[in-house]
Parts: C-alpha cells; sequence; structure tokens
C-alpha cells in the first residue's frame, strides 16, 4: 500500500437514491469508469461528496459496499472530518479495520477563533485516539467553505510528532503561494491541490499531484494538467463553468446527469437544491473538454 496520496485522485460525488441514502452501486460505477480514464483512486465524502452531510454508518457503510464490489482498498480515501473528535475517531477506526488507510481530517470548523496551539491539539486528539500505525491522515485545507485555516507550523509540528502517520496535506484554498508556504514548512508531507489550474505548476513545485471535483466530469482534462500539457486556460474555464455558479454541488452533480443520462444525478442532500437540467452546463464544457489535447 502507498504511505501517501499521490497522482490523480477523484473528490468523488456522492449518488444518492430516492430516499436519499446513498445510492452505492451507481458509487461503484462511477469509480470504475474513473480509474478506466487513469484515475488512481477517490476519496468518499470530502466536499464535493457532500461530506458533511453523512454521518460515521453511513460512511463506513459506503465503503463496506465498494470493497464488496471489488474496489481496492487502497484506491478509496475518505474524509474523517467532524465537528465531534470522537467520530473521527470512531470513523478511522472502523475503516482502518476495512483496509484503508487514507482519510482526510478538516480542522475543528464550529470554532472560527480557534488558536493554531487549538488547532494542532485537535489533530493530536484524533491521531493519539485511534492509535493505529496504519493511519496515514492527509490535513485538508480549505478555509473558505472550512472557516478555519490550517497554520503552515501546525502542518510542520505534526508532521514532527507523528512522522509518516501524518502523510499528507490536501490545500484547496486556491491560493498558490500558500501551497508553497506548505512545501518550504513541511517538505517531508505529501501535498495535493484541489485548485485544478494549480496542477502542472504545483507537480512541478514538488507537490504530491491532486485531489480534485473536476475530474468527476472532465478526467481527461484534469489527467493533460498532470502530463503538464498546455491546457491551462481550457481548464480555468471548465472551472469557471462549474464554481461561477449560484451553487456548485448541483451545478456539478447536473452535468454529471446529462453526460451519464442519468437523473438520479441529480439528487443532492438539503440544504442544497437539485437543479433540473444540466444539458446546456455540459454543453459548454464540451467546447473546453472535446477538442483533442496535444
Amino acid at each position: 500500500m502507498t504511505e501517501a496520496i499521490r497522482g490523480f485522485w477523484v473528490a468523488s460525488a456522492t449518488p444518492l437514491a430516492s430516499d436519499g441514502s446513498v445510492d452505492s452501486a451507481r458509487l461503484v460505477a462511477h469509480a470504475k469508469q474513473l480509474f478506466g480514464k487513469g484515475v488512481d483512486g477517490v476519496v468518499l465524502f470530502g466536499t464535493t461528496g457532500e461530506g458533511t452531510s453523512f454521518n460515521v454508518g453511513e460512511r463506513v457503510a459506503t465503503v463496506e459496499a465498494l470493497l464488496k464490489a471489488g474496489v481496492a482498498a487502497e484506491r478509496i480515501g475518505i474524509g474523517g472530518g467532524f465537528p465531534a473528535i470522537s467520530d473521527s475517531i470512531a470513523l478511522t477506526r472502523a475503516v482502518l479495520g476495512l483496509g484503508l488507510r487514507h482519510v482526510l481530517f478538516l480542522p475543528p470548523y464550529f470554532d472560527r477563533n480557534v488558536t493554531p496551539a487549538g488547532i494542532e491539539d485537535a489533530f493530536a486528539a484524533i491521531i493519539d485516539g485511534v492509535a493505529d500505525d496504519r493511519l496515514r491522515a492527509v490535513l485538508y485545507h480549505i478555509p473558505q467553505i472550512s472557516g478555519v485555516a490550517i497554520p503552515t507550523s501546525v502542518a510542520a509540528n505534526l508532521r514532527k510528532r507523528y512522522g509518516k502517520t501524518v502523510a499528507g496535506l490536501k490545500d484547496s484554498s486556491g491560493d498558490f503561494k500558500q501551497f508553497q508556504a506548505f512545501r518550504a514548512a513541511a517538505p517531508e508531507l505529501a501535498i495535493t491541490v484541489g485548485n485544478e489550474t494549480d496542477i502542472a505548476r504545483a507537480i512541478a513545485g514538488g507537490g504530491a499531484g491532486t485531489i480534485c471535483g473536476m475530474a468527476n466530469i472532465a478526467p481527461e482534462l484534469v489527467k493533460a494538467m498532470i502530463d503538464g500539457k498546455d491546457v491551462e486556460s481550457r481548464m480555468q474555464a471548465a472551472v469557471d463553468i462549474v464554481v461561477k455558479s449560484p451553487s456548485f454541488l448541483p451545478t456539478l452533480k447536473a452535468i454529471l446527469a446529462t453526460q451519464t443520462d442519468d437523473a438520479a444525478w441529480l439528487r443532492v442532500r438539503p440544504p442544497l437544491r437539485a437543479l433540473t437540467d444540466g444539458t446546456a452546463l455540459k454543453s459548454k464544457l464540451d467546447e473546453l473538454t472535446s477538442p483533442a489535447i496535444a
């Protein structure tokens, strides 16, 4: 098994059944389709996967379903961020028992005034509570969503304290200077980026790869970025289609529904509201992704 997430990983969207539960069969099919396009692994229940809307039991049951369907444990990562540290510990222990190693942890996003020392204490409480050398933790930095940043000093300190147990960091800030600051402070961490337009420069700067949401709907374009091809302007335009919409996740799912001709992908959990038609959005994306990538 790998010591850290590296390469091309997808922050997977989560398909839902009509009753709002996870549609594991569709998720398995989605993951396997992505693997066929060069994807190394999928991260479940992150931001793109509406992760904070799912409890420990739902997340564990979904992992069990993917494993039963033949998805290898080393190709699955999972979002383990909860307001309650005990939930993060319970989820992590459960998935480690199933053979997973990669768990992404948000900082304690229930307190916007927490100190760096407090953030470090929270991560340490999870790692100490899990107390399992199999864990390969990924710190998840997405302050524009979580409201709480991970200080570079915290990332560096945790790596020094726990060694390879703190294996990586996902920087989804969209600020390349922040990526560079993490690299400088904690060069032993495998740092992936979530902002697709930064992929090529991040890899060139020593980054480990990407865990990104756009790969759900434009994996070929993301792969071209990883391969260092000159497609950054196309990628930026594709990202803009989604992120400049009124609601990122329903927009991404609407495009998925149109691409797969499967309206079930439109379903989201409250407080999100589903879009009804992604045809126009897909057409715009096709204009960017359909031309041959040299």
